[in-house]
This record gives C-alpha cells, sequence and structure tokens, in this order.
C-alpha cells in the first residue's frame, strides 16, 4: 500500500468516526426529545421551589453523621425487600430496624455517590441521604441476578451505598426532571453554586431531562409540609462519575482516583475574562456548566463553602469509606480548587 492511499484510508477512516459521532448523538438527541413530548412536563402541585437552602454551619462530627445523624443511619438487621435490574450496577432494597427502606448498590461509583451527596448537603443543595456501609449481612435474600456476585452464600456483603428510600415524597424523575438552561433559577447564584460544585468535584456526568433516552441525572422530588404546603425541590440524583477525571468522551474520563483528580487542578479555574470566570471542566453538557459563570456567582460559593475546614472535607471522606491515602489526596486537591475561586472571585475586572 503506497503512502498516499494510506493517507487516503485514514483520512476517510476519520470522517467516518465523527460522521458515525455525531449520528449517535442526533439519534439520542431525537429519542429524547421524542420521549419528553410525549410524557410533558412534570405535575407539579407545589407552590413553591427550591433549590438551596441555607445549610448554616455544621460540626465535623454532624457531617460524618450524614443528613440523617447517627440514630438515622442504616441500621442491622437488614432484610432484602427486592433486587432491581435497571442501572448499571448491582442493587437491591433492603429495610433496616427502624423499618426504613434502603436502596443498597455496589460497584465502582460507592465511594463517589456517599461522597458528593454529603458534600452537596454540607452546602445548602438537596440530595438523597446516602452512607457507605463497610460489611454486613442481607437476610432473606432470593433468586439473586446481578446482585448475587455481591451477596455471598451466608448472605454477607463488602463496601455498598445504602440511600435512603424517604416516605412520602413525589419523585419526578427521567422525563419530569428539569434542565439546566430552563429552569426556574436560571441566572441565580444557587444554580450557578451547584454548577461550580459539579465541576469542583469533576463530575462530568451532567446529563439532563433533554438527555432522557440515555438517562438524565436531574430530578424533581415534591414534599409535604408541616404547613399542608409542598414544596418542589430541584436536585442532582446520581454523584458517582466524580472525583476523577472529567473529559470529552470515556476513554478521558474516571472517577474516584485521587491523582487524576489533583492531575487537573491546573486546568480547573483557567481564567478570568472580564466578570466571566473560565473553567477547563469538560462532560456531557460542558457548556451547560462551565459557561456564564460570574466573579459574584463565584463570590456566593466561595462564602457558603469557607464554612468547610479541611477537618470536615476528611470527615465527609471517611464517611464516604475512603483510605488514610485518598483523604489526605483528596481534601490536599479541593482544598487548591477552593483557593483558586477564591482567586478568580476577588480578581479585578
Amino acid at each position: 500500500m503506497s503512502l498516499t492511499v494510506a493517507l487516503q484510508f485514514l483520512f476517510g477512516l476519520a470522517i467516518s468516526l465523527v460522521a458515525g459521532y455525531w449520528l449517535v448523538r442526533g439519534y439520542w438527541r431525537l429519542r429524547s426529545e421524542v420521549r419528553r413530548q410525549a410524557e410533558g412536563g412534570a405535575p407539579l402541585r407545589s407552590s413553591r421551589t427550591v433549590i438551596w437552602r441555607d445549610p448554616g454551619h455544621l460540626s465535623v462530627g454532624r457531617l460524618e453523621a450524614g443528613p440523617c445523624g447517627r440514630r438515622g443511619a442504616p441500621a442491622p438487621p437488614f432484610h432484602f425487600v427486592e433486587e432491581h435490574d435497571t442501572g448499571s450496577q448491582p442493587c437491591v432494597s433492603v429495610r433496616d430496624v427502624a423499618g426504613q427502606t434502603w436502596r443498597v448498590k455496589w460497584g465502582r461509583e460507592v465511594h463517589t455517590e456517599v461522597f458528593g451527596t454529603r458534600l452537596a448537603w454540607a452546602l445548602g443543595y438537596f440530595a438523597d441521604p446516602a452512607y457507605f456501609i463497610r460489611s454486613g449481612t442481607i437476610l432473606g435474600t432470593r433468586d439473586l441476578r446481578r446482585a448475587r456476585a455481591c451477596i455471598d452464600d451466608q448472605e454477607r456483603f463488602t463496601d455498598a451505598r445504602f440511600e435512603l428510600s424517604e416516605r412520602d415524597v413525589e419523585r419526578h424523575f427521567d422525563a419530569h426532571g428539569w434542565a439546566w438552561h430552563d429552569n426556574p433559577f436560571v441566572g441565580t447564584h444557587e444554580l450557578n453554586g451547584l454548577k461550580i460544585l459539579m465541576m469542583l468535584v469533576s463530575n462530568w456526568d451532567n446529563k439532563d431531562v433533554r438527555d432522557v433516552a440515555r438517562g438524565s441525572n436531574t430530578a424533581i422530588f415534591e414534599y409535604r409540609l408541616a404547613d399542608h404546603q409542598r414544596e418542589a425541590r430541584y436536585l442532582i440524583i446520581d454523584w458517582g462519575a466524580a472525583l476523577g477525571a472529567w473529559g470529552r468522551n470515556p476513554i478521558q474520563r474516571g472517577r474516584w482516583d485521587p491523582e487524576a483528580f489533583a492531575g487537573q487542578n491546573s486546568q480547573f479555574v483557567t481564567g478570568v475574562d472580564g466578570d466571566i470566570v473560565q473553567f477547563g471542566y469538560q462532560g456531557q453538557r460542558t457548556a451547560d456548566c462551565s459557561s456564564n459563570i460570574t466573579r459574584a456567582d463565584t463570590g456566593w460559593f466561595v462564602r457558603v463553602a469557607d464554612r468547610l475546614t479541611d477537618d470536615h472535607l476528611r470527615a465527609a471522606l471517611l464517611a464516604s469509606g475512603a483510605n488514610s491515602a485518598e483523604i489526605d489526596l483528596f481534601t490536599a486537591a479541593l482544598r487548591a480548587r477552593l483557593d483558586q475561586l477564591r482567586q478568580a472571585a476577588a480578581t479585578a475586572p
């Protein structure tokens, strides 16, 4: 084969790959839009909507104990309820000693999901309460499929994430979620602060309702309050793709990798252009997360995050099952990124 023929072949292959990428992307976008149109918007009955609430000052112990506190954390004995076949990782539901139902998940996202939800909660954002359970037993398991690899013949398990299935909550998932560019909070510090948080922890899986055919990671939960009013809370429901490397494609991306996470610190805040803070983040929806974040947005986020010391970060990582080396590396990297945000917010236009 001559050099000319080889180059023509490689050029044709490159064109085919690019065309294939855009065809696949267009296919999923079209499927998502068709599904959204068929299902319509979320049938909300709430009189108010919120995306953030001032968390106040949390103690280190309170952060480690989690949103349910030590008394509300999952406690044995755990009794099997059912196995779930959806999702990328094995998952079952169990009932604990207090009668609470928990979704138990295994796999590569266990640590990141617990840390992501814990940090989001500590900063005032809504998240499903999640706990890392290092080992235990699930009684009464039966007819296991994917979870058979995670629960042995003595019904024992290790390294699991327990996510609370709260009672009396109306959950709007998938086509009834929300989009980054179209929600009641567009242009607010609170929404842009959530975008900063996603980039801070390198959560590259920021798909929204426009990606419902592939699985949206945004949702709306409706709560009935003490005054008989309903409140719609907008939240991120998947923090599993975090604390690794971000990237444009699956080959570049990772999760729970302290070296890769710290390795992108120099690309976190890349500059300030007038009033706009620029980020090197890349994800499923890069522009939706990284564009039009102002110095005022960044300053607001820094003021909220400044309540968290390194001891708070360490407590959240410990509660997520991190070992001592991971705790040291992640804490240092997160602190370095927070310092970059502070510097960007203080930069004169």
